[in-house]
């Protein structure tokens, strides 16, 4: 496909629907829930996951110039061309295939003109032997004990991705079995305190580290992964490092270097993005060694049958692809800023902060992928907590203060169900309760007519007053299994994708994160030259000097 210089905003779609938004603002959600035939129109179900959508300020016409607004984007070419290998990620030259990661092993899949899957599955085949040598006892540690906890090393997507996975299986009654009697923790953060908090009541003899860096040269990870190579060799002598660590890394020599045998590295590939890698080793090897690599299949079962959905299914019966040109309609036409992601789910608490990175490190883009700056917004704020936690403490504003479209998730089967004898409902049709009631107190307010109906005194009626109009979807699953966590991981790839090839940008890069780095070796350097020679802060602004002063003067007593 020919690229195309031309801002999607100047095509016809595009004006069409800026001159729509007049005719929906004219309208309020009451009005259109009462339409049935919308309100059907606008729910489909997969594998008895249902959307619903019908409580977005959309009308049926607005779906029709949404799917437009596709087609004038080429949607369909740019999803042909990200499964079949081309290189999307121009910025980058790469091809753009964490949908490779999850496909089944008959399936071709090409980059560069070579089927990647083989190669996949030969890093997952090694994964399954490791774990099961690990878990069944046959590999032990230096002293001869079982390996029995693992703390992984990674930030961003190397910690996001594989942590929500994690938080969503422990309670589920097949993979909770799976993982009696071990531990996993993910150590991020360059923060000393996190490293204190991974190794708290742990013994480096039963300690295995996954040390988790595409080059082995990521900053923050490095410096962890020499703490605990020190926290190891200090128990249990340098030769214990070749049984204690490993590496989810294609730098074979800087693994070498460090003292992890190669032949404990777990590859994976340029053409997979840090915030797209849970389903490559950096997210199956921690997983798999937890719960079982049985189980980490199904997982990646569920994400493989969304791709497929995705890239077979026409647009209008298209989750990932509606979710995505809904989230246009709110951002770049409704001018909706925000997005909420409210799980109604403890298991998803870790959901709302990966899809964060996800979302906000694909599309906090300015510049077309041909480099023309946007006269239009992308991308959006994302954030969320698991309902009813974040009734209290955020709905306040999305219920009377800015309007924030809310994605609430729920399911029908709890992981944990509780049933109290005299109780009304169960724990979680108590849960559910709100999850059914939120969306629809969002869409429909409450009016002060209702209010004066309810003899509710004058002088509060403005304050207890709900304007509604408040667009949010709907997702039920049918529970919370592996199954189910691989599919929502999917969804929300693929609609942040979606969301990217309409407006037409590059969502595979993220140069925004490169700047801060530069100029953070610049204090390294400094702050080095400090310690050792006593150099005053010099080539910094008048505050970055002023702060680095004070920091210097009141840590010096500190050990370097």
């Amino acid at each position: 496909m020919a690229s195309s210089t031309a801002l999607v905003c100047e095509t016809q779609a595009w004006k069409d629907l800026k001159g729509h938004v007049e005719d929906v603002n004219k309208t309020h959600l009451r009005d259109l829930m009462s339409d049935a035939h919308r309100c059907e129109s606008m729910m489909l179900e997969f594998e008895g996951l249902l959307l619903d959508y019908s409580r977005q300020r959309a009308t049926v016409e607005t779906m029709d110039k949404l799917l437009n607004l596709a087609k004038a984007a080429q949607l369909s070419e740019k999803i042909s061309r990200m499964f079949n290998g081309e290189h999307i990620n121009s910025t980058e030259n790469r091809s753009v295939l964490h949908v490779a990661l999850r496909a089944p092993k008959d399936a071709v899949i090409k980059a560069d003109g070579k089927n990647v899957v083989p190669e996949v599955w030969s890093v997952l085949d090694k994964i399954k032997d490791f774990s099961e040598k690990i878990r069944s006892g046959s590999w032990v540690g230096a002293t001869g004990k079982p390996l029995k906890d693992v703390i992984a090393i990674g930030i961003g997507g190397s910690f996001l991705g594989p942590l929500f996975v994690h938080t969503a299986l422990q309670t589920d009654p097949e993979a909770a079995e799976c993982a009696k009697g071990r531990q996993l923790r993910f150590l991020a953060n360059i923060d000393p305190v996190d490293v204190a908090r991974n190794i708290n009541g742990l013994n480096p003899e039963t300690t295995l580290v996954v040390v988790v860096s595409k080059t082995f040269t990521t900053a923050e990870t490095m410096l962890n992964a020499r703490t605990l190579r020190e926290w190891i060799t200090t128990a249990l002598g340098a030769p214990a490092v070749a049984k204690h660590m490993v590496a989810v890394s294609t730098n074979l020599a800087l693994v070498e270097k460090f003292g992890i045998d190669p032949n404990n590295a777990f590859a994976f590939w340029d053409w997979v993005g840090g915030r797209y890698s849970v389903c490559s080793a950096v997210g199956v090897l921690p997983l798999s060694l937890q719960y079982g690599f049985s189980v980490v299949e199904k997982f990646l079962k569920g994400a493989s049958s969304i791709d497929q959905h995705f890239q077979s299914t026409p647009f209008e019966k298209n989750i990932p692809v509606l979710l995505g040109l809904l989230s246009v309609w709110n951002v770049s036409f409704l001018g909706y800023p925000a997005r909420a992601i409210l799980p109604y789910s403890q298991a998803l608490e870790k959901f709302a902060p990966h899809i964060q990175q996800v979302s906000m490190e694909s599309n906090g883009k300015g510049v077309s992928i041909d480099g023309l700056s946007l006269p239009f917004e992308t991308g959006e704020i994302d954030f969320g907590e698991p309902g009813t936690n974040g009734q209290h403490s955020f709905y306040q504003l999305i219920h009377q203060g800015r309007v924030i479209p809310c994605d609430f998730i729920g399911t029908v089967k709890s992981q944990q169900p509780v049933y109290l004898e005299g109780e009304v409902v169960s724990n979680h049709d108590e849960l559910m309760s709100n999850f059914f009631a939120q969306p629809d107190a969002l869409a429909y307010g409450k009016t002060p007519e209702q209010l004066q109906k309810e003899n509710v005194s004058e002088n509060l009626i403005p304050h207890k007053t709900f304007s509604g109009n408040r667009p949010s979807l709907s997702l039920l699953l049918p529970e919370l299994s592996a199954y189910n966590v691989g599919q929502l991981l999917a969804i929300y790839e693929h609609r942040v994708a979606v969301q990217g090839f309409v407006w037409g940008i590059n969502s595979f890069d993220q140069w925004g994160v490169e700047l801060g780095k530069v100029l953070a070796t610049q204090v390294r350097k400094q702050l080095h030259s400090s310690r050792t020679q006593g150099a005053a802060p010099e080539g910094f602004n008048y505050s970055t000097t002023t702060l680095l002063k004070r920091y210097l003067e009141t840590s010096s007593e500190q050990k370097m």
